[in-house]
């Protein structure tokens, strides 16, 4: 799977964010249940956002709404210029082709990484930290293959600056958004990659059973000395996937996650592997 952002205040002094002469909002408990209820909240703490505040929404017959809480995460809110920016940063994305990210899949994927970054902050932080060296790394290996760039030649700043304008993010945008996502991927390597094997049966079993069969008769398939870390590769990366996912899946039973709007609700989460982290 390919999983840091300016901090902003929420201010909300002594008012709340929920009242109880609101109408009911629709909570999922620990458990998964749906339960209704009117709930308070005060949500005054910093929270991350990858870049500005959506712009302002104007009505003739209202003031401009700036923004608004559409999800809460153990206590951390999730606004809806969250998911805006999620939406737009999925350009980023290499293997995003298939059209533009959905807000209800948008919505998962930051409830999953908000649950993510609360174990990071539980645990070491500091060890999941990736330096400026490997942020360029990553940028680079964007900038050469993303279709679009490919097209815009982003490899030359002309071009890359040519793709900033057009997608309407900055420099320091794109360097928020690919040091939350190296440190997620670190997180996720150095608790679950360390231990797993992968044994000459295991490699031996997929060279035969599944890349052999790709080739067609008469042709020249790689040796297995050739391939065999890749295959390896595939294996790990996969066991970790199994493992992280059984592991998300159970902050997301035990978390308290609530969903505000009932329009980004969804029958099931998207699974979350490491290739969306990074």
């Amino acid at each position: 799977m390919r999983l840091r952002m300016p901090m902003r205040t929420l201010d909300c002094d002594s008012r709340t964010l929920f009242s109880r002469n609101q109408p009911e909002r629709k909570r999922i408990s620990p458990r998964g249940q749906r339960q209704k209820e009117p709930r308070v909240w005060c949500v005054c703490a910093l929270f991350s956002v990858l870049s500005l505040i959506a712009p302002a929404q104007t009505s003739a017959t209202g003031p401009a709404v700036l923004d608004r809480v559409v999800a809460v995460v153990n206590n951390q809110p999730i606004l809806w210029s969250d998911i805006a920016n999620e939406i737009r940063f999925s350009v980023l994305d290499p293997e995003r082709v298939n059209g533009t990210l959905s807000p209800q899949h948008a919505l998962q994927q930051l409830i999953s990484r908000t649950l993510i970054q609360q174990q990071i902050r539980q645990e070491d932080e500091s060890a999941a930290l990736p330096n400026d060296e490997e942020v360029a790394a990553r940028e680079l290996e964007v900038r050469k293959e993303l279709p679009e760039c490919v097209r815009l030649n982003c490899t030359t700043e002309a071009g890359w600056k040519a793709f900033q304008e057009k997608n309407g993010i900055t420099a320091e945008q794109i360097d928020n958004y690919l040091r939350l996502r190296l440190e997620l991927l670190r997180f996720i390597e150095i608790r679950f990659r360390q231990g797993i094997r992968i044994s000459p049966e295991e490699t031996e079993a997929y060279y035969r059973d599944k890349l052999l069969p790709q080739y067609p008769k008469g042709s020249q398939p790689p040796p297995l000395t050739a391939v065999s870390a890749r295959i390896q590769e595939i294996l790990l990366e996969d066991q970790v996937n199994v493992i992280f996912g059984n592991w998300l899946d159970n902050l997301r039973k035990q978390g308290d996650v609530e969903v505000l709007d009932a329009s980004l609700e969804t029958a099931a989460p998207p699974p979350l592997g490491s290739r969306d982290v990074e």
